[in-house]
């Protein structure tokens, strides 16, 4: 009787994992795979990435890759990515967030841009795991620093709440997103992690994350890139 109930347990452990498996499309696997490419970049580039001091205070990281230049024209476009927090040491399990367009353009040339956001603290992402902010009025947004260190920041920079930085050409800058619009995608992460998830739980409870989402989150902890000096 013992063996039999240990089978059903078994049995029951592995019909879970293939039906957590089969509740993340593809769709949502390749968007982590290329959110993970982008941090990965961002990390191996010492002068000209974003600066480590913003990085370790930042309280959450959203990447959304592949925008392209037609979702900055008319009517209704927007990107989709992911977003991870800092929860007790580690990062979080990434949530799905979209971002519809905004008033910006992209870099002088480009096609196509990535965009990676800091949110600098827990008052900006309690706005954006709340609901959809619009960035720049709920939530203060400005073109963050790059290079090795930020003292050149501006004031604005210093106080935002959400630092925007763009990759065109694997050349990170900064860039002004004001006027778009973030938040959770409800859609995707009820596909994910279930209905009765809310992001707060999803990044901030104990969640586990999906074994898909581990090359953004290892990328998340990747050590910075060495600098010129060590040359």
């Amino acid at each position: 009787m013992q063996r039999r109930n240990l089978y059903i347990i078994g049995l029951a452990w592995l019909i879970s994992i293939a039906v957590a498996g089969a509740a993340i499309s593809t769709d949502q696997i390749k968007r982590l795979q290329n959110a993970a490419e982008v941090v990965r970049a961002l990390r191996t580039q010492a002068d000209n990435g974003i600066p480590e001091n913003l990085w370790d205070k930042a309280e959450c990281v959203a990447v959304i890759p592949g925008l392209k230049k037609a979702a900055f024209g008319v009517g209704g476009e927007y990107g989709k990515g992911v977003m991870s927090c800092r929860n007790n040491g580690r990062w979080s399990a990434p949530l799905f967030m979209q971002l519809a367009k905004g008033s910006w353009g992209l870099q002088i040339g480009a096609t196509e841009i990535d965009l990676v956001l800091l949110v600098m603290n827990r008052d900006g992402a309690d706005k954006l795991l709340s609901n959809k902010v619009a960035l720049g009025a709920d939530a203060s947004a400005a073109a963050g620093p790059v290079g090795r260190a930020a003292a050149a920041g501006t004031d604005l920079q210093m106080r935002a709440e959400i630092l925007s930085y763009s990759r065109a050409r694997g050349v990170f800058a900064g860039i002004d997103i004001s006027g778009g619009a973030l938040g959770p995608d409800k859609d995707d992460n009820t596909d994910v992690y279930g209905a009765d998830k809310n992001p707060k739980a999803i990044v901030f409870g104990n969640g586990r994350p999906v074994p898909e989402a581990e090359p953004f989150l290892k990328a998340l902890a990747m050590p910075p890139a060495a600098t010129s000096s060590r040359r």
